[in-house]
Order: C-alpha cells, then sequence, then structure tokens
C-alpha cells in the first residue's frame, strides 16, 4: 500500500511541466484531472506545464487543481507524479521514498536511472511496458502515441514530398498518383496506411503477420506478400504481445523484396520496433540510393536508432540522390492538445486500476497483471524484466506451412472451386428442404403448413437480406442480431392480420422489440461513426 500523506490527506496527483527540449504535451488535462478527482485523489499542476498543449493555468484552477508555483513545489507536494517523457537527472533527484513515478521510462535502455530508483525508494511505472493484453488496452499508451505518429508522418512526408498524392487528369496532362509503403502494420502503420490512402495514393504495406493481410486490403492497400516457412516467423507471444525479433532467414527474404520495391516507391514509412533493442534496420543505403529524387522516408523509429540506414534522430537528411530521410521523433508532440489528451486517459486508467476501491489510496498490487508488468522499480528493488502475463498476450498464432502470394491463376482457381462447393451445399439444402415441406404437407393440417411456410420464408428472406452484407460493415449491432430481428419482423407481419386477437397481440409485440434492436443498432452505429467523420 502506497503512504497515506501525514494528517488523513487524500493522495495528491501531481503533473509537472516537461523539460524536455521541444516536448508540448502534459500528462495532466483538465478533464482528466476531474476524473481522477472522482477516484478520491487530489490533483496538482506546475505553472504553465499545459500551454504548449492548450490547457490554460486556469482551465486547471476551474477544474479544482491545485497550480503550483515551481517544479520542486510540485515535486515536494505530489505522491504520484504523472510524466510524458521520463524523468531527465534533476526531476529523478527529487523523487523519495514512497513517492511513485508514472511515465514513459524505457527500463531496458536506463539502467542507471532504473538503479537510481531503486536506491532513493521510489516506485516506477513504465507505460511503455504495459502488457498488450485485452484488459490493459485502455492504459496502451504507446497504441495511442502511435496512432497519431502513424497520422503525422504521412502529413509530414507530403509536406517534404511536394507532390500530389492522388492521381489527376486534367487538359494540362496527367498527374501520377504517389506510391506510399508502409513497413510495420500495427497502431502507427494502420494510421499511416489510412491516412496515405484517404489521400489517394496507391499504398502498399508489410508485416511479418500474414495474417493482416485482410485488414490493410480491406482500408484500401495492397498488402506485399513473402514466400517463406512458418517456422521463419517471429514469437510474438513470447514478448507480452510486442513485435519480437525476425528470424535471419526471413529478414533475408524481407530485405531483398524491398529491394525489389525500391526504385518504385516514392514515400517509405516506417514503424518497425522491438522493446529492449535496437529498431532494425529494414530500408537500407542502397535501397535509398534506388529511389528517385524526391521521395521521402519518414523513420518513426528514429529514437531506437531508426529503421533506415540514413535516419538522424531529431533531423532531416537529404541524400545525395535526392531522398529526404525524416527522423523526428516528436510527431506526437506536434499535435500536442489530442496527444496529451489521449495519454492523461490512459494514466486516468492506470490510476483507476491502482485506487479500485476510489478512496484515494493506492493499492500498489503485485498480483495484478497489468500493474505487475508496468511496475520496474518498487520497494527498493528493481522490478525489470516483468515475468510472462498470466493471461495470454494478444498475439496471433503463427500460420502453418509455408506462406507465399497466390497468383492470379491461382486466385480464380480457388474462386471456382469454392462457388462449386457453395453451389452443391445450396442444392443439398434445398433438396432436404423441399423434402421436409412435402413430409410435413403430407402429415400435418393445412392452417400449420400455412404458418410453416410463413416461418421458412420469414427465414431465407432474413438470411439472404443480412448475409449478403458485406462484413466490413456489419457491427456487433448491425449482424447476427439483426437477422434474428429481421426473422421476426418479416414473420410478425405476416401474421398481424390473422384474426384471432391473440396472433396479433404478439405478432405487434414481435416487431415493435425486434425494431428496437434493429433501430437502436443503427442509432449507435450512426454515433460510432460520427466519431470518424472528417470536421
Amino acid at each position: 500500500m502506497l503512504r497515506l500523506p501525514a494528517g488523513g490527506k487524500l493522495l495528491k496527483i501531481g503533473a509537472p511541466k516537461e523539460i524536455f527540449e521541444g516536448e508540448a504535451r502534459v500528462a495532466m488535462t483538465p478533464d482528466s484531472a476531474k476524473l481522477l478527482q472522482k477516484l478520491g485523489h487530489t490533483c496538482v499542476i506546475e505553472a504553465g506545464a499545459g500551454v504548449k498543449a492548450g490547457f490554460s493555468d486556469k482551465a486547471y484552477a476551474d477544474a479544482g487543481v491545485e497550480v503550483a508555483k515551481t517544479a520542486t513545489a510540485l515535486f515536494k507536494a505530489a505522491d504520484v507524479v504523472v510524466k510524458v517523457r521520463g524523468p531527465e537527472p534533476k526531476e529523478a533527484k527529487m523523487l523519495g521514498e514512497g513517492q511513485t513515478l508514472i511515465s514513459f521510462f524505457w527500463p531496458a535502455q536506463n539502467e542507471k536511472m532504473l538503479e537510481q530508483m531503486k536506491a532513493q525508494g521510489s516506485t516506477v511505472i513504465a507505460m511503455d511496458m504495459v502488457p498488450r493484453i485485452s484488459r490493459a488496452q485502455k492504459m496502451d499508451a504507446l497504441s495511442s502515441m502511435a496512432n497519431i505518429a502513424g497520422y503525422r508522418a504521412v502529413i509530414e512526408a507530403g509536406n517534404n514530398f511536394g507532390r500530389f498524392f492522388t492521381g489527376q487528369i486534367t487538359a494540362a496532362g496527367k498527374v501520377p498518383p504517389a506510391k506510399v509503403l508502409v513497413v510495420g502494420a500495427g497502431v502507427a502503420g494502420l494510421a499511416a496506411i489510412g491516412t496515405a490512402t484517404s489521400l489517394g495514393a496507391i499504398t502498399y504495406a508489410f508485416d511479418v503477420r500474414p495474417e493482416v493481410a485482410e485488414q490493410i486490403e480491406s482500408m484500401g492497400a495492397q498488402f506485399v506478400y513473402l514466400e517463406f516457412d512458418a517456422s521463419e516467423l517471429p514469437d510474438g507471444a513470447a514478448t507480452g504481445g510486442y513485435a519480437a525479433p525476425s528470424t535471419p532467414a526471413f529478414q533475408a527474404k524481407q530485405l531483398a523484396k524491398f529491394l525489389e520495391l525500391a526504385p518504385d516507391i516514392d514515400i517509405v514509412i516506417t514503424t518497425a520496433l522491438i522493446p529492449g533493442r535496437p529498431a532494425p534496420k529494414l530500408w537500407t543505403k542502397e535501397m535509398v540510393a534506388m529511389m528517385k529524387p524526391g521521395s521521402v522516408v519518414v523513420d518513426l523509429a528514429a529514437e531506437r536508432g531508426g529503421n533506415c540506414d540514413l535516419t538522424v534522430m531529431d533531423e532531416k537528411v537529404v541524400s545525395d540522390n535526392g531522398v529526404t530521410i525524416i527522423g523526428f521523433t516528436d510527431f506526437p508532440s506536434r499535435m500536442a492538445a489530442q496527444a496529451s489528451t489521449l495519454y492523461s486517459n490512459n494514466i486516468r486508467h492506470m490510476l483507476a486500476d491502482l485506487t479500485p476501491a476510489k478512496d484515494g489510496v493506492i493499492n500498489h498490487n503485485m498480483d495484478d497483471d497489468v500493474i505487475r508488468g508496468a511496475t520496474v522499480a518498487h520497494k527498493g528493488e528493481i522490478t525489470f524484466p516483468p515475468p510472462p502475463p498470466k493471461v495470454a498476450a494478444i498475439a496471433v498464432q503463427k500460420p502453418k506451412g509455408k506462406v507465399k502470394e497466390l497468383t492470379p491463376a491461382e486466385r480464380r482457381a480457388k474462386e471456382t472451386a469454392e462457388f462449386k462447393l457453395q453451389t452443391r451445399n445450396q442444392i443439398a439444402m434445398l433438396a432436404i428442404g423441399g423434402g421436409l415441406i412435402l413430409l410435413a404437407g403430407l402429415f400435418t393440417p393445412a392452417s400449420f403448413m400455412s404458418h410453416f411456410i410463413v416461418f421458412v420464408l420469414a427465414c431465407f428472406v432474413g438470411f439472404s437480406v443480412i448475409w449478403n452484407v458485406s462484413h466490413s460493415l456489419h457491427t456487433p449491432l448491425m449482424a447476427i442480431t439483426n437477422a434474428i430481428s429481421s426473422i421476426i419482423i418479416l414473420g410478425a407481419l405476416l401474421q398481424i392480420g390473422s384474426g384471432s386477437y391473440l396472433v396479433i397481440l404478439l405478432a405487434g409485440l414481435s416487431i415493435l422489440m425486434a425494431g428496437i434492436n434493429i433501430f437502436g443498432g443503427f442509432m449507435v452505429t450512426r454515433r460510432m461513426l460520427a466519431m470518424f467523420q472528417k470536421s
């Protein structure tokens, strides 16, 4: 149990101003502070901490947050310090015994700082170590920031590319579309794919997981296939759901494929990171030399050494053949307001798990997978690396056998075989259904048959209507449940004109309840879609 301040006061959650050069984010927003107070905590913010992100000191004060004049005063007052960047040396010295720090920390790269936290008796929760299990998604700050970075990477690439993304045919001539390659289809990669596709570029994407091909293609991009054996794939489950190092055989095939693509690609966005290791080199000098002048490489792994041989951290360099390589590490900070909002929500969810009783007292439960996985120092001990989580990490199983791209002839043959199989199945079902109806007609009264035929027709029409909708349009409220509801409504409409008052009443109630399910589902879906509409 974390110490309770003298006099029985509530624990204070404090957010200092980020002192890292160029960092504009803040770990607490006025809205997140209000929610933290509902957990029983009080909040304190350093004066000016949120200004770069668009949050004034007055906005914090109006939200009930105490404003500390200096960082020293804040560290002295706060029981839990929340930050974006890991602590600088002078900040680390201000953390004392019993205090908790929650921030990005990168423990594998900061052994000296980790030892200092151990010696000072401070607890450190690293937001970059949150395990990738379903329950922890709301605390996954890496994904939150990667989503913003992927979007911003495409914007930065377009700014330096100097040409259209989309193709155009005008009276003055034809403009070809840009070709974009996204390496890695994680959160950042998918955000980049979506942005590049929406701008009209021809987008290609590669990932070590061939299972994500369908997801990539559903976004309008083309998946880059490799032919390899499943044993050559890295194992993501062993690293808590994060990426694992590729095998030498797989990496060789990967580089050969990129070398083949390089001359045709205008923009490359690389996103590959492996926790605790330098970023893998995926875009070599040779590939850059093969690209056209004016092309752009955006390296989102620049902070960990970069995926490109020519990447320079926090700089933009131009190669001898006129290719721009961008190694900025502050993409989320360039969208500080949204990044701060998302990150502060991740912090809030972490504190909610640390305060299960909502009484302002933190229970640091080391038996909890999420808390244990993210805690790297506690009670004078280094607790990094954590043990594997008891709950399996979010990792897709390896495919069996060899994985390769199908040729057009193989695809046609596969589609033909599937069509023939579906046709045979349909004929068999129709024959069985026809036989059952014939038997029912021979041995049951006519009144039963009229109702039975209505039921069969309702099932058939409902099934045909719903199952012919593309799966990409389905939501949990608009898939199976709507199929069932449509069957109910069709049957009820056909029965509502019968002479029996009981049948009419039941049919009316059926229409009402099924209608609520269908229209309620559409209303919720519209609200969900509105969240993603452009302003």
